[in-house]
């Protein structure tokens, strides 16, 4: 059983990792109902570790984009340039990461503060998509390195569980001045570095307690995150050429309040 519950979550992560409505908010949500484990620690980090793999899809998908030792000299500067920007991004949610984990496991990791960010995030998006903006950053080599440290900041409200990594970065791109596009890429890219980060610092923090079953309900979660989410990003990358996010800002919005009335009447 703990396998079928082990895809059933993959499968939710696949889906939700890279559109702006919270993965690890759906995946507590989904704990919720279909426990994977009476471990917590276990299932805690089970839902950390198989973000990774849904990351690399972004490395399978944009490999042309991202591999820095191909194309012409110029070609290989602009991407080494584009990696530096990612780094200097990162910076931010590294040290906040380090300092508030344990407090962000033990306070926010429940269904009633991952609605709520869901629902506050989800007025954002559609605000912000029915303002007016100016466009500076039109492609992602336009992003500078302050950009891409501010991008870095705004990235560091998604360590409260609901607000969705993406939907933060995309969200704080796009209010200093790029385009949906730009900073939808910019944010699959910055997922690379710190999802690793994120699920090597949870490896260290309970990897070694793994039983050898443990780590076969990771290995297919895995496995199956990866495939969910490289079809997802083909989709996205398809959809916001012709769509904007307000469509995800109604979705949080109606799943927050959702899950709100159902815990408050219970």
């Amino acid at each position: 059983m703990i396998f079928l519950k082990a895809v059933l979550l993959a499968i939710v992560e696949g889906i939700t990792e890279f559109l702006p409505i919270s993965s690890t908010g759906h995946l507590i949500l989904v704990d919720k109902w279909v426990s994977l484990s009476a471990d917590r620690d276990f299932s805690n980090a089970f839902m950390v570790m198989i973000q990774l793999p849904a990351i690399l899809s972004v490395v399978v998908y944009f490999w042309k984009d991202l591999w820095p030792f191909s194309g012409d000299r110029t070609a290989m500067r602009g991407k080494l340039i584009l990696w530096a920007k990612i780094a200097a991004a990162c910076v931010p949610a590294a040290i906040l990461g380090t300092l508030f984990d344990d407090v962000i496991e033990t306070y926010l990791l429940k269904p009633l503060p991952v609605a709520g960010a869901l629902v506050v995030g989800g007025v954002v998006l559609i605000l912000i998509e029915r303002g007016k903006r100016t466009h500076r950053f039109e492609t992602i080599a336009d992003i500078t390195f302050s950009l891409a440290v501010f991008i870095g900041m705004f990235q560091c409200l998604a360590m409260i569980p609901g607000t969705s990594r993406s939907a933060a970065t995309i969200i704080g791109a796009m209010l200093l001045g790029a385009s949906r596009m730009a900073a939808a890429e910019f944010s699959f890219f910055l997922a690379i570095p710190t999802m690793l980060g994120a699920t090597m610092f949870t490896t260290a923090k309970h990897g070694l307690q793994f039983t050898p079953q443990q780590w076969g309900v990771i290995a297919l979660g895995s496995a199956v995150s990866f495939a969910v989410a490289y079809a997802v990003i083909a989709g996205l990358m398809s959809y916001i050429r012709k769509h904007d996010f307000q469509a995800f800002g109604y979705y949080r919005i109606a799943l927050g309040l959702l899950v709100i009335a159902y815990f408050c009447c219970a």
